[in-house]
């Protein structure tokens, strides 16, 4: 599962790694080993807009996924209503039109998917759509839910989830963000059931190219980011005891951080 606040960018970056996972690239530092052929379901956006981000994320990729590899699933493409994962109906509609092959599905989002008759904060409301995952798993396929998170930062709804889940990141914004400054946020690893034990917080941020033509991730770990934040804030004027207070850190780091970056000079 991915997580978080609605306007972070987790649509932007799950549009990445599945462009990724289908051609083989990478995204933030993660490579898929070989193409993989993905399914993604977006129970939200339309088809043009959707496109529209996925141009940008072609324009920038390094390879390009061979046809069929990459099948989205968005609202006005279909006759009827989008499938309800929480019921046996949706559960079947779905799987009438996953491709063979598929090694990859990407739910986009639980709130739109898995409407479970408005019971969303009931625990019994996720078990359907656990069983369905598991039989994923069963079929040889990975699931990837992309979920919001409620104003406390949390995802929203029973937390029953996490207990199927192998791992589990949630997208913050930085303390510093600026809305118009376009996707940039820190990810946060909060599950790691022996998949990448070694994954350590990342900042990233969508970046156009250099000819302007698609966007590509720039990440680096957090700390490397915080420093650059506390040095840019300390040069500034500001005392320790606000940066601090700013960028939500002990003053103990950033005291310490301003020494290391003293010493490197």
């Amino acid at each position: 599962m991915i997580y978080a606040r609605r306007g972070t960018g987790k649509t932007l970056l799950a549009l990445s790694i599945g462009y990724a996972t289908a051609s083989g690239g990478n995204v933030l530092g993660w490579r898929a080993p070989k193409p993989r052929k993905v399914l993604y379901i977006d129970g939200e956006m339309l088809a043009g807009p959707m496109q529209q981000r996925l141009a940008l994320i072609v324009s920038g990729a390094e390879a390009e996924p061979a046809p069929g590899m990459l099948n989205l699933i968005t609202p006005d493409l279909q006759k009827g209503f989008m499938p309800d994962l929480a019921t046996v109906g949706g559960q079947s509609a779905l799987a009438e039109v996953i491709p063979d092959g598929t090694q990859l599905i990407i739910v986009d989002s639980l709130s739109s998917l898995v409407r479970g008759e408005g019971r969303e904060n009931e625990a019994e409301s996720w078990i359907p759509v656990a069983d369905w995952a598991l039989s994923q798993r069963v079929a040889g396929r990975s699931v990837l839910f992309l979920h919001h998170a409620g104003k406390g930062g949390q995802q929203r709804g029973t937390s029953k989830r996490e207990d199927l889940l192998e791992s589990v990141l949630v997208l913050r914004p930085p303390a510093d963000h600026q809305p118009q400054a376009g996707a940039r946020f820190e990810v946060h690893i909060e599950k790691s059931r022996g998949v990448c034990p070694n994954l350590q917080p990342l900042e990233a941020q969508l970046e156009t190219t250099v000819d302007g033509a698609g966007v590509v991730w720039a990440f680096k770990p957090i700390t490397e980011s915080q420093a650059e934040r506390i040095r840019s804030l300390a040069a500034s004027g500001m005392p320790k005891s606000e940066i601090a207070e700013e960028l939500h850190v002990a003053r103990s780091t950033v005291y310490r951080t301003l020494e290391r970056l003293e010493k490197e000079k």
